[in-house]
């Protein structure tokens, strides 16, 4: 199956879209890898990000997550101390049971401000049967409301 990768640099209180939607929506993805590092010179400032991948428009960036969002489908928890005793933390967690015909949306908040974040996405294309884009768009639809 093809992979589709994407990467970008967001600031803080960020909001990105993929876009993905097709007209006849019968290609699927999946998340086989999300991964995020400083946007800043390592080291020289102090981060306590969240990134996260959601799979309808966000109008607000999440300071937190909840693993039972329908919504949500991916997120990584990364900390950085300008100390280097402490080194750099990511703890990254992916739904990769979830299957999307729609754009996604990533969302970046820095707790401590300021920090920008790079991200570097993979999605594995997957061929949709009728049934099954019919499954995962009214599931895209029903997140929505």
């Amino acid at each position: 199956m093809p992979i589709k990768t994407f990467r970008g640099l967001m600031a803080d209180g960020a909001i990105d879209t993929i876009t993905l939607h097709t007209n006849d929506g019968s290609i699927g993805y999946r998340i086989v890898k999300f991964e995020v590092m400083t946007g800043d010179i390592p080291g020289s400032i102090e981060s306590v990000s969240l990134l996260a991948v959601w799979k309808v428009p966000q109008t607000v960036v999440a300071e937190t997550v909840d693993f039972a969002d329908p919504t949500l489908l991916a997120a990584v928890d990364y900390r950085q101390h300008d100390n280097e005793a402490y080194g750099i933390v990511g703890n990254e967690i992916i739904f990769d049971s979830e299957i999307f015909n729609q754009d996604i949306y990533l969302t970046h908040k820095d707790m401590l401000g300021g920090a920008k974040m790079n991200y570097y996405i993979e999605l594995e294309q997957i061929k949709l049967d009728l049934n099954e884009n019919t499954v995962a768009t009214l599931k895209d639809i029903r997140s929505l409301s």
